[in-house]
Formats: structure tokens, C-alpha cells, sequence
């Protein structure tokens, strides 16, 4: 059996970690990264094919006759067409629930940083200001404690579900907006999405990026947000309108934002995020401590050697 991986340094930079897990299951091809337009050469006659955010189209599984599997290093699977897969018998496979614990932790990061102004007080320090100030400490940046704020989370599956869990742990209040309200049960209370934006003193995003998720939150969905709110994006970039969400930052209709997913990534140039008033915006890393990326690709070999044994499993499509 012929493997090839296409985009390996989105998983392992400089070997970081091993992929000898899914190398060994036949004879690998493994290329650090490849252009969209070069998915199929590069496929060619193998019979698996394993990738992050490579587009894996009706095209290239009708160029490539023999692909029958389509493993992903990722839980998001919106850079197949399920629907050719479909038509081609080919099984795709993703990682559920690999990185919860990672992109809770940098949720929180992000709003930290925000309220506790981690960035901006290191920033006076190496501006010397510590330095030439008279007395022990200074203040003139407000922050503020978590307690006692509610939390908005957008999404209640295992990520958002962790969110909740450590925000009770500072003290906040939890509500969510979930397409199962039925389902939360763990002393969140569900409400609708107007009632969260309106009332919540952070917002974070834990949803998938579907037709029902994309661009929720726009101009309308902002400015029903309290002027003081918190925005916090780590799922996915499409979940937002972009320009209504630089617009909304520059014109202090919220506080602030942090973000880790785009809709274009890398970062375009013209992206109207990049330099948007008290925007933080990291590269799209919430998912990818070392522990998370070796727990990441113990599935990803384990997806590959059950459909070998002819018992797929963590399949997201009909086959």
C-alpha cells in the first residue's frame, strides 16, 4: 500500500515529532508542504493520502483512481469534498476531541491577556518606564478580575465544555448557545444567541464552521454586544466576519478581541483584522503544543492501520 503525506510541517517542524507511526504502514511519500495546485501530482497512484488543509476536491479524486483513503491531521474536515469522496468509495478519517485541552488553555490566554493587560504592562517595562518610576509598582492601565463576569461560549462540545470548566474555576458565570440545549446538563445555562451577546462579558466561539456557523457573528451579532465585551475566536476564521469585526474594534463598539483562525491562512496582508484596534491576533497555534501534535498523530496512525484492517473508524463521511 502507497501512503503519501502531504503537508508534514503541520504537524512536525523539524521533527519535532515522530511520524514513523504512519510511515510504517506501507511504502510513505512525505512532503513538508504542498501547493493546492499540486495536490494530485503529488498523490498520483497511492492509496492514502494524509494532509491538514490540503484541498482534496472532485479533481483530485478523479485524477487519482486508486485514493481510497483520506486520514486528516485535524478534527475539521471542510477542505474534503465528502460528497466525491462519497462517489469515489474513499473513507475520510479526522482526530475528534485531540486538542480540547490545549485551545481551552489558550482561550484563556487570550482573555488573561486582555483583562489582566499582560502585553501592554510588559511593553512599558521594556520601554524602561518601570525603571524611572518613583514608586514600587503602577497601575494606570486598568484590569480586572474575571469573578463575577459571564462568560458567553458559542458552541458546547468537549472544547467548550472545558472553557466552561475553568471559567467557573475563576469564578465566572456560564451560559452558552448550542444546537442541543438539552444536552448541557452540567450547570450552564442555555440561552438563545441574542440573550448571550447581549449579556455576556466575553464571547469565545468553540462551533464548527458550517452553513449554519458561517459569519455569525457579523455587524448585527456585534452590536448587540456590551461596549466592554471581550471577543475570543479560537475554532474557526469563517465563523466571523472579519471586516464587521475590524469595524466594530476601530469604532469601540467592543473593548477587544483575541484571535487564533482567520478565513485566509496564512495571514493576507490586506487582512482587515491586522491592524485593528486592541486586536490580538496569534497564528493559528491553540491546537498545537507538542503533547497535543504526539496525541494528535497516535490517531491519525491508529485511523490509518483500522482501515487498513478494514475497520474504519472516526469516519466523517458515508464510507
Amino acid at each position: 500500500m502507497k501512503i503519501v503525506i502531504l503537508d508534514s510541517e503541520t504537524v512536525s517542524r523539524g521533527g519535532d515529532v515522530s511520524l514513523e507511526g504512519i510511515t510504517s504502514l506501507g511504502e510513505s511519500e512525505v512532503y513538508g508542504f504542498t501547493p493546492n495546485d499540486e495536490v494530485a501530482d503529488k498523490i498520483g497512484d497511492a492509496d492514502a493520502v494524509i494532509c491538514n488543509k490540503c484541498l482534496i476536491t472532485e479533481e483530485v479524486f478523479s485524477k487519482c483512481p486508486n485514493l481510497k483513503y483520506v486520514g486528516l491531521f485535524a478534527t475539521g474536515y471542510n477542505n474534503v469534498d465528502l460528497k466525491a469522496a462519497d462517489k469515489h468509495g474513499a473513507s475520510v478519517c479526522n482526530v475528534p476531541a485531540y486538542s480540547t485541552d490545549s485551545v481551552a488553555q489558550h482561550t484563556f490566554a487570550l482573555i488573561l491577556n486582555h483583562f489582566n493587560k499582560i502585553r501592554a504592562y510588559a511593553d512599558t517595562v521594556d520601554n524602561g518606564d518601570w525603571v524611572n518610576y518613583k514608586l514600587f509598582t503602577y497601575f494606570y492601565i486598568p484590569t480586572y478580575e474575571l469573578k463575577g463576569m459571564r462568560i458567553g461560549i458559542i458552541g458546547y462540545g468537549s472544547i467548550g465544555r472545558r472553557v466552561a470548566e475553568i471559567a467557573r474555576v475563576f469564578g465566572m458565570e456560564v451560559v452558552t448557545y448550542t444546537r442541543s440545549p438539552e444536552k448541557v446538563g452540567d450547570g450552564a445555562k442555555a440561552v438563545s444567541l441574542d440573550e448571550l451577546l447581549r449579556t455576556s462579558d466575553v464571547v469565545t466561539m468553540h462551533c464548527p464552521l458550517n452553513e449554519q456557523t458561517k459569519e455569525m457573528i457579523n455587524k448585527e451579532a456585534l452590536e448587540k454586544m456590551k461596549p466592554t465585551a471581550y471577543f475570543v475566536n479560537t475554532a474557526r476564521g469563517g465563523v466571523v466576519n472579519e471586516y464587521d469585526l475590524a469595524d466594530a474594534l476601530n469604532n469601540e463598539v467592543i473593548a477587544g478581541a483575541g484571535i487564533d483562525a482567520l478565513t485566509f491562512e496564512p495571514m493576507r496582508e490586506d487582512c482587515p483584522l491586522r491592524n485593528a484596534k486592541n486586536a490580538t491576533i496569534t497564528p493559528h497555534i491553540a491546537w498545537a503544543p507538542k503533547q497535543t501534535r504526539i496525541r494528535l498523530l497516535e490517531v491519525v496512525s491508529a485511523n490509518l492501520k483500522a482501515w487498513i484492517n478494514g475497520k474504519p473508524q472516526n469516519v466523517v463521511n458515508g464510507k
